[in-house]
């Protein structure tokens, strides 16, 4: 039996401009969806944790949990131990419903549990 074990991360999610040009087609065309559905993890941590872009991952928080493809983020533009996913579906399980009266659920830094599946 394998053993799987997870690693600590920070997710951040946010809106990408790959996603405001894929809303013109609407949330369901391709474009739209392939950006929503992808997690952004460094260079470094892929090689660390001996991932390929497309193998898929399971995401926990402590509000939810996912299973979602990897990408690799450009160059640098994402730091090791930080994770990024576009708002959409998935991004929305992991946060939680507090609001803090703003409309918009706390959606930065959220600390998650990655496990490779």
């Amino acid at each position: 039996m394998v053993e799987q074990s997870t690693h600590s991360f920070i997710l951040i999610p946010g809106r990408t401009s790959k996603q405001g040009c894929g809303i013109s087609e609407g949330k369901f065309g391709d474009s739209y969806q392939s950006e929503i559905t992808a997690l952004q993890v460094a260079p470094e941590d892929l090689q660390r944790l001996q991932l390929e872009p497309g193998d898929r991952v399971r995401l926990t928080s402590e509000f939810g949990q996912i299973e979602v493809a990897v990408i690799a983020a450009k160059g640098d533009e994402l730091p090791a131990g930080l994770l990024f996913i576009a708002y959409g579906d998935l991004s929305s399980q992991l946060m939680g419903g507090d609001t803090h009266g703003s409309g918009m659920p706390t959606s930065k830094g959220i600390d998650v549990e990655l496990e490779v599946i």
